[in-house]
């Protein structure tokens, strides 16, 4: 939108546990450590041509972990130019009895990134990992080892913690050295999540990132700045662009080293709320078809990003569930690619809606085929929150008419009739999008549609970008603000705070799902604990 465990120990709310995975990159070159890179490393980290450079391949980049699994995750890594991707495994910080896997040729068909899948790892286990990227012509001439960690799913009961939040860099509100880069990933860090959910808006293909900003106080908010961040994003170059921006931040580069993602899509990888088969009328593109912007941003997410179900080239899908453990099953899914054109709303029938019909369908099956005490669905768009594109159309579910279910509502109604007659339980939806964080309970009883039963959905982000006031609920199925917190201006800087993030804790005895709401610098704003099978709490 445009608003604009497996080890012994335990853990508690603020992230003790047994592990230390920090302990693991000690002394390791995690991607170069500084915010302003000399102009020869500089060079190398964007991808200069192969045959101006020198010494040994480097991944200045860092690595970073994706859906992982009980026994599976993939490991991503970026070159400074052709080479052969090769990733070590081990149980121990010191790499004994190290399992290697011979990853990828990565090249510039890839701007230079690859990832490798593991297979046949232990559940609930930490595993240690190191990425060397080899000369394709002399493999003897290695790159430094790159290290990174990631636990594995349990096979069995145990605590689960998990983390999410959206939108980053997001308004012109880029990456400050003076102060601290995008150190909400610190924040969350400390808390030692087992896995990261990024909702969406990993990038803003469609902002430009200036040099300065002057703030309302009269200070300057001072960004790095990069020739693919003075425009928006057209060509497949400048959509990678954006996410080697963020890339330069080492708080992001330490975050992505240790904690594995799992990441969705939302609309600003391409451009401000789009839709498939949108013309674009504004006049910052010359290419107007979002169809051929999507199949290039969707190519440069597919490189970018860890995602199981995606192959480099783009094709393949986001939505997807990742399943940890007996506890907890991630249903992720993707509300851009197969939704109808953005409109008021109100139509009677709507077959198409947010999701698509094939989507739709795979999530009420795989609802019903879960097993897991709780059932969290990432969506990158919220339900019950009316979010505007234009003076008359609509972005999200909601339009604002408190009625029965008219437009993409219908769509929604479907799942949650589902949920409640096929007796699912356990179901919390998660999301951020909007730029402010809250807590909304949706219950029959205040609701125009009544066929389903009572559930949370939480709101959280951004991460790093303007932050805005609260939008107005739609009283289709019944939401109420149980918390929120937001500007009363918009797009306020992260110089302000209102930079936010979500908690989810599972208590592997209980099955107790505790949700906190967080702010950056990791304060505490809200929660909620919830017990399984307990309907309408």
């Amino acid at each position: 939108m445009d608003r604009i465990p497996g080890a012994a120990g335990g853990r508690n709310a603020e992230g003790a546990h047994g592990v230390g995975r920090r302990s693991v990159l000690r002394g390791a070159a995690v991607a170069g450590g500084g915010l302003v890179v000399p102009a020869t490393v500089a060079a190398r980290a964007w991808g200069a041509p192969a045959q101006v450079l020198s010494g040994r391949p480097s991944a200045l980049s860092g690595v970073q972990a994706g859906d992982v699994t009980a026994t599976s995750g993939l490991v991503w890594v970026r070159s400074d130019r052709p080479a052969r991707m090769v990733v070590e495994t081990s149980a121990t910080e010191s790499f004994a009895r190290a399992r290697r896997w011979v990853g990828p040729l990565v090249g510039p068909e890839t701007d230079f990134t690859g990832t490798t899948a593991l297979h046949g790892l232990p559940p609930g286990a930490q595993v240690h990992y190191r990425v060397l990227l080899a000369d394709p012509d002399d493999p003897r001439r290695t790159s430094e080892p790159v290290r990174g960690t990631f636990r594995t799913a349990p096979a069995r009961r145990e605590d689960v913690r998990f983390l999410w939040s959206g939108d980053l860099a997001g308004q012109g509100w880029g990456i400050d050295p003076d102060r601290g880069g995008y150190r909400i990933y610190d924040d969350m860090l400390r808390l030692d999540p087992d896995f990261f959910v990024c909702s969406g808006d990993n990038i803003y293909a469609d902002g430009v990132i200036p040099a300065t900003v002057a703030l309302p106080d009269g200070r300057v908010w001072r960004n790095v700045t990069t020739s693919e961040k003075s425009k928006v994003a057209e060509t497949l170059d400048e959509y990678r662009g954006n996410y080697r921006y963020n890339l330069l931040d080492a708080n992001l580069r330490r975050f992505n080293a240790q904690v594995p993602t799992v990441v969705q899509w939302d609309d600003h990888e391409v451009i401000n709320n789009w839709y498939p088969g949108e013309i674009l009328t504004d006049s910052r593109y010359t290419e107007k078809s979002v169809d051929v912007l999507a199949a290039r941003a969707r190519r440069a997410f597919a490189e970018y990003v860890p995602v199981r179900s995606l192959r480099s080239d783009g094709s393949g899908r986001v939505y997807r569930v990742l399943r940890h453990g007996p506890l907890l099953d991630v249903f992720v899914l993707d509300c851009r690619t197969y939704r109808d054109p953005n409109s008021p709303g109100r139509q009677p029938e709507d077959a198409q809606g947010i999701l698509g019909a094939e989507q739709t369908a795979w999530l009420k099956r795989e609802l019903s085929r879960s097993r897991a005490v709780w059932k969290v669905i990432a969506c990158d768009m919220p339900l019950g929150i009316v979010v505007s594109d234009g003076p008359t159309d609509f972005e999200a579910v909601a339009q604002g008419d408190p009625g029965a279910p008219l437009g993409r509502e219908l769509q929604i109604a479907d799942v949650l009739r589902h949920v409640k007659h096929q007796r699912v339980t356990g179901t919390v939806w998660v999301t951020a999008d909007v730029h402010y964080t809250a807590a909304q309970h949706y219950d029959p009883a205040r609701a125009a549609f009544k066929d389903f039963a009572p559930f949370w959905e939480f709101v959280s982000g951004p991460l790093n970008a303007g932050a805005f006031p609260a939008s107005p609920l739609d009283g289709t199925f019944g939401p109420q603000r149980a918390f929120v917190k937001a500007p009363t201006r918009a797009n306020v800087s992260p110089a302000e705070g209102f930079q936010f993030f979500g908690q989810v804790d599972i208590d592997g005895g209980s099955g107790e799902l505790t949700v906190r709401l967080r702010e950056v610098g990791g304060a505490v704003l809200y929660t909620k604990v919830l017990r399984p099978g307990l309907v309408g709490q």
